[in-house]
């Protein structure tokens, strides 16, 4: 028998889990953040993620910002700079309000203090 690795977690399936953000998919989040391996995954979930949001019909710019304030608080240095290119990469209010629970959340200025 044949085994091929699969991946831990794929693009859908971290954006659902953004989605959602409840206790157990945050747990599994927090899983997938702790693993190096996983952050093109991770950003490219986030990127699916708000690019659902931008194209819904009814934008939930709570649920974003807190989305960007959990991300901002529980994500390593390494991802710090990712997550903000992201919040960054559009003018679109779904991206803002992610951004701005971003900044709140303060992991960026935790990350890398200013000197």
């Amino acid at each position: 028998m044949n085994c091929t690795p699969t991946p831990f977690s794929a693009r859908d399936s971290v954006a659902e889990k953004l989605t959602a953000l409840g206790e157990s998919e945050q747990a599994y989040l927090l899983l997938t953040i702790q693993n190096a391996a996983q952050d093109e995954n991770l950003i490219e979930g986030l990127y699916r993620q708000l690019d659902l949001a931008s194209a819904a019909k009814l934008l939930n710019s709570l649920k974003l910002e807190k989305l960007g304030a959990w991300l901002g608080a529980n994500a390593p240095a390494r991802l710090q700079i990712r997550l903000m290119e992201a919040a960054k990469s559009s003018q679109h209010a779904a991206y803002q309000a992610f951004r701005v629970g971003l900044v709140r959340s303060g992991g960026l200025e935790k990350a890398y203090p200013k000197a």
